[in-house]
């Protein structure tokens, strides 16, 4: 912290695929807090190939948050993975901080994340208090969260949790490949193998107000497990 108890520096980024409806709400949450406990900031939005009013949404907010706002578009999309990755790549500040577009989490309680962020923290990893989503995409959670946290020997607690700080010189260290949701595990794996300091600290998840997960569609598991089985190969098994 700086004197008057701000973050010194932070990029928060934000992965969106047809998140339009939540986007206002989310990142005015976002301003609010980042005003607030946060001295040299920027927010970044990756549309990663949305398909409804997200582009048009995003024009309007840029006019509003003019120049603390930046957004990265792809025109196709690129997967959960590649818009982390090109997220990562955008960031300039010192530590970088995302969650997901569609506002099943509250960027107000970011400052819970600043307060563990210790000079040799790397990694500040949210964890759900209590899940509002359906039974089934409850279950489907816990048992890939298990299956995760056990094949790749991971400590923290919840892996499915995308709300996570992180020390940009650790990500320009490590070189990300996943597309899919699997770059969660990529990406906590390798911050775990860097013996960076980690935190973790019990966050509130929120129901979907709109639109869908793009997770927990049968053919995206049935590609997820097959990217973890390779990855489980290159980062443990090869290892």
């Amino acid at each position: 912290m700086i004197p008057g108890g701000k973050f010194p520096s932070l990029s928060v980024f934000f992965p969106a695929y047809n998140d339009a409806p939540s986007l206002p709400a989310l990142l005015a949450a976002t301003f609010g807090t980042l005003e607030a406990h946060v001295e040299d900031y920027e927010v970044i939005v990756v549309n990663d190939g949305s398909h409804d009013d997200t582009g048009e949404i995003l024009e309007d907010l840029c006019r509003r948050y003019s120049p603390f706002l930046r957004v990265i578009t792809h025109p196709q999309n690129r997967g959960y993975g590649g818009a982390l990755r090109s997220g990562f790549l955008a960031a300039k500040k010192e530590f970088v901080f995302y969650t997901d577009g569609d506002g099943q989490y509250d960027p107000g309680e970011l400052p819970l994340l600043l307060k563990l962020a210790g000079p040799a923290t790397g990694l500040i990893n949210g964890y759900k208090l209590e899940r509002h989503d359906s039974a089934h995409r409850i279950w489907i959670g816990n048992v890939y969260n298990f299956c995760a946290r056990w094949l790749f020997r991971i400590r923290i607690r919840d892996i499915d949790c995308d709300y996570r700080l992180i020390r940009r010189a650790l990500l320009d260290k490590i070189q990300l490949t996943s597309t899919s949701g699997t770059i969660c595990v990529e990406l906590v794996r390798k911050l775990e193998m860097s013996g960076c300091h980690v935190a973790e600290v019990g966050v509130h998840h929120y129901p979907r107000l709109h639109g869908s997960s793009q997770f927990f569609r049968l053919r995206s598991l049935a590609k997820t497990r097959f990217e973890l089985l390779r990855l489980w190969a290159k980062l443990v098994y090869l290892r």
